[in-house]
């Protein structure tokens, strides 16, 4: 029986073989010779925008730098981003949706004309595909030892406390007192004023070296060392206070294609975030980047023409010059004008026609 049965599986499947190997001949044979198939263009805009990213980690005495410096400092650690630069870049893909076939036979002339629409740029081969290089981004890990290596003043204290205890003497009980010293952590704002202690006692030992006022003499290269190592120890006992930045470029890029069936032209092409950087469209935790195009000058009306490539003719795309605009908020950032193809007019032309070179 199961014997019977695969027989019966491997003549079915056989046949679907059989039936769809006729009606791919069958398609084939529909498209004459000289037959071709191509597409009207469309463009896309690519966006290649750079932020600027600063990674930040607070002193730990950053809520005593006024106290003992007079300075104010950040107490919040976190990752900030700030918008540099945006560049807006067109190209021009094959509009999948516009595929038409179009049969040139054996003329010359249709052919040679066929060829100089595709060069200029007014139609475009069906399987044309720009492509694009993926960019991925990756989150940074904050340091959480950044100032480590900063903290110069030791963690630990002798604290000295009075206990009392009951003695018997020839007058009676007493209560005798008793100095004790033991070790405690010292308190962060201790740390603080101790380390504020070093950063004056470093800018006053700089002074001195510079007017002269030391017993030592530093001259020439042994004064420059000795400058920039007391410049060194203020910015990391400093550090501790104002806390620490680390800052690199975040570039991504982003692609947007205009649609005719939208009335206003305004796109989102992207957006930004304070804290979290660039971040596609359809992410609503940043603000949008638009995209606003508008016809340049006077809209012409098109003229009633034949769209059938059945009777010989080339249906190609005239691209409509829209002025381009990106705008964060009301801030303009970047203006020009590009042809938008999908925006402008389908018109045709008659293949056997003739053109002067």
């Amino acid at each position: 029986m199961n014997r019977i049965l695969k027989i019966c599986l491997i003549a079915i499947s056989s046949l679907i073989a059989i039936q769809a190997q006729s009606q791919s001949n069958r398609q084939a044979e529909k498209l004459p010779l000289g037959t071709i198939v191509y597409s009207l263009p469309s463009t896309t805009i690519q966006f290649v925008a750079e932020a600027g990213h600063e990674s930040f980690i607070a002193g730990p005495y950053a809520k005593f730098a006024q106290k003992y410096l007079g300075i104010q400092a950040r107490e919040e650690s976190g990752e900030f981003y700030k918008l540099v630069s945006v560049e807006m870049i067109p190209y021009i893909e094959a509009d999948n949706s516009s595929n038409i076939i179009l049969n040139l036979g054996n003329s010359k002339t249709a052919t040679l004309n066929f060829l100089e629409f595709i060069n200029q740029g007014l139609i475009i081969w069906s399987d044309s595909n720009a492509g694009r290089e993926q960019k991925m981004r990756f989150a940074t890990t904050m340091d959480k030892s950044a100032f480590t290596s900063s903290l110069s003043t030791s963690n630990l204290t002798n604290e000295k406390s009075t206990l009392y205890k009951t003695v018997q003497s020839t007058s009676g009980l007493e209560r005798v007192a008793v100095q004790q010293n033991q070790v405690v952590e010292k308190s962060m704002e201790k740390r603080a004023e101790e380390t504020a202690a070093l950063i004056f006692k470093l800018r006053s030992k700089r002074v001195d070296i510079i007017t002269g006022e030391t017993d030592a003499t530093f001259s020439g290269e042994a004064l420059k060392s000795a400058i920039d190592e007391i410049n060194r120890l203020e910015s990391e006992y400093l550090s501790l206070f104002i806390g620490k930045s680390s800052f690199d470029t975040q570039r991504m890029s982003f692609e947007l294609v205009p649609s005719a069936e939208s009335q206003k032209q305004m796109y989102i092409a992207f957006r930004i975030s304070d804290n979290l950087g660039l971040l596609p469209s359809n992410n609503l935790s940043g603000r949008p980047i638009i995209l606003e195009l508008s016809q340049e000058g006077k809209i012409s009306e098109t003229p009633p023409m034949d769209l059938s490539t059945s009777k010989g003719r080339v249906i190609y795309r005239k691209p409509a010059i829209m002025n381009a605009r990106v705008m964060d908020g009301q801030a303009l950032l970047l203006q020009t004008r590009m042809p938008v193809y999908q925006l402008g007019n389908v018109l045709s032309f008659p293949l056997e026609i003739a053109t002067a070179k």
